[in-house]
């Protein structure tokens, strides 16, 4: 985490200064929430569309902070003696304290994008790694103009490598943050239709991505999913390293023998089989990814292997958990077209091995513009051809994944849709068995935490007497 002196921090945002400056003034850290702020660290007083830090520069101010970063003179008490320094954009001065520290540290800095796998991959990366070098990442998903700089800035000095996860849902947001984490090496996961509804269409998706490439160092690598030519083929034409990975020949780092048997999988990596304890195709193509990324870092295959043997699954990203005898497969955090096919995949291939009856709770994808209908109809159909017993839709478009599965084959006593999550919620009771596997996921937007939270209520080992309409039905 930064440290500095409150000099230095004027300095370097080039801010004035309102109050008494001690000699001896450090920063310990800074944070953007009044809540969890500690006695000497700085509070940036961001403004946000229903909050604004300077309304609580007085709360801070009782905590000790070091000094408050804000826009305004804000409004604090009388015998106040914590310095506020005066910036023309919090924002900004939060950018740039993190391009400053970035030049400070000697970390090797790996940046993640993709439109899908971002997150997983970054874990399983940070898995390996920690086993050799002193590893820092993004906290949870901390991929945009906040929480980069955020990630950036609560690095140890003694970081050896640094995880960053770079996240976009507009065109020109990736180079920026490319540009502020100067990544030695840049990963690009894979190209998806994902937040269509600001990119218009996957040819402006492939640049947004590959423009993380514009921030990489001179002797940078960027590492590209060879199995879609698209992208590999346009990251060769912009002047960088490129390596591709993927299960295609002509591939630099290539994987073979994919096999996803339910809750685990497997893989081949230059003739040694690389066991994976996680769920899903996708996951396998992450772990090859993140070899892509190991063994230009000298880590032996051998070591390699072992350490992804005792990975753990993302919270909330096609975790396996067990409530009573229902199987539940929890990928609520996000949704797109590319991430659905995985899961429905793994749900499919789980359903038939268990023999359980397949369920498959589906929140509408967020951010897909025009072509929103659409997706989400081919999603009910995919869920048809994967062998979904019951089909339970949520949010704007789950009549078009409803209609997608009927329209496909599945009965129309075995697909509902509902307006939104609580109407879901309480309906649910009425359609899960004692025996489903069931896959929940949609886009945030959905709160389908919900959903899994009511699952847990339905449990038919939990005697909860005060709601016994909501008991599994034999």
């Amino acid at each position: 985490m930064i440290s500095l002196s409150l000099q230095k921090l004027i300095a370097v945002l080039n801010a004035e200064c309102l109050g008494p400056i001690e000699p001896a003034s450090a920063i310990d850290g800074l944070t953007i929430d009044s809540r969890t702020i500690r006695p000497g660290q700085a509070f940036f007083a961001l403004k946000g569309e229903r909050f604004d830090g300077h309304d609580f520069a007085a709360e801070v101010a009782n905590k000790a902070a070091a000094c408050i970063v804000a826009e305004r003179r804000p409004a604090l008490p009388s015998d106040n003696t914590t310095p506020v320094l005066l910036v023309p954009s919090v924002l900004g001065a939060l950018a740039t304290l993190a391009g400053w520290y970035r030049h400070e540290l000697s970390a090797y800095v790996i940046a993640i994008t993709g439109s899908a796998g971002k997150t997983t991959t970054r874990h399983i990366l940070h898995h390996v790694l920690s086993r050799f070098y002193r590893c820092h990442q993004a906290v949870k998903s901390f991929n945009n103009h906040i929480g980069v700089p955020l990630s950036i800035l609560g690095t140890p000095p003694d970081c050896q490598v640094l995880l960053l996860e770079l996240g976009s849902n507009h065109p020109g947001e990736i180079e920026p943050l490319a540009r502020l984490a100067e990544p030695n090496a840049a990963c690009i996961t894979l190209i998806g239709p994902a937040h269509l509804e600001g990119f218009g269409n996957m040819q402006n998706i492939l640049v947004e991505k590959t423009s993380i490439a514009k921030g990489l160092k001179a002797d940078g690598v960027l590492y590209v999913n060879g199995d879609q030519p698209a992208l590999a083929g346009f990251a060769k034409t912009l002047g960088c390293r490129v390596k591709t990975f993927g299960t295609t020949v002509g591939c630099d780092i290539i994987g073979t023998d994919l096999i996803a048997n339910g809750l685990t999988g497997q893989l081949r990596i230059d003739g040694k089989t690389v066991d994976v304890p996680l769920p899903g195709r996708a996951n396998l193509m992450n772990v090859l990814t993140v070899w892509s990324i190991c063994r230009d870092l000298k880590i032996e295959l051998s070591d390699f292997s072992e350490a992804v043997k005792t990975v753990s699954p993302v919270p909330m990203r096609l975790a396996v958990e067990t409530i009573g005898r229902i199987t539940l497969l929890n990928d609520c955090y996000n949704a797109n077209p590319a991430s659905m096919s995985n899961a429905l995949e793994t749900l499919s291939r789980l359903a038939g091995q268990t023999k359980q009856r397949a369920v498959f709770i589906a929140g509408s994808m967020a951010e897909l513009g025009k072509q929103a209908e659409q997706l989400h109809y081919q999603l009910g159909r995919q869920a048809a051809t994967a062998g979904v017993g019951c089909l339970l839709a949520c949010g704007p478009f789950a009549r078009a994944i409803i209609d997608g599965g009927r329209e496909t084959g599945m009965a129309e006593a075995d697909c509902h849709f509902f307006v939104d999550t609580t109407q879901l919620c309480d309906k649910l009771h009425l359609f899960i068995r004692p025996d489903d596997i069931i896959l929940v996921k949609g886009s945030r937007v959905n709160g389908l935490e919900a959903a899994v939270e009511t699952l847990k209520q339905l449990n038919p080992t939990t005697q909860d007497k005060a709601h016994p309409k909501q008991k599994i039905p034999n």
